[in-house]
């Protein structure tokens, strides 16, 4: 049963993570340090912050069902 939760919540993982926006606009950004936007404040909303989240508790539930998983 935990098994096949498991290997729901990551697929699902992996699906949310491809989903997820794409951080660094500018590929100059690994030439000078990404200075400029260091600083910026930068917040997610609406479907971002949905996404984020989501990836968070899933991440989450991956970890706690796999330490089950491995303790049993």
């Amino acid at each position: 049963m935990l098994e096949t939760i498991l290997l729901i919540i990551s697929i699902l993982l992996i699906a949310v993570v491809l989903l997820q926006s794409n951080k660094a606009n500018d590929g100059g950004q690994i030439l000078t340090g990404g200075n400029d936007v260091l600083f910026q404040n930068l917040k997610e909303r609406g479907f971002e912050l949905f996404i984020s989240r989501f990836t968070f508790f899933l991440g989450l539930a991956f970890f706690i069902i796999s330490l089950i998983l491995f303790l049993q």
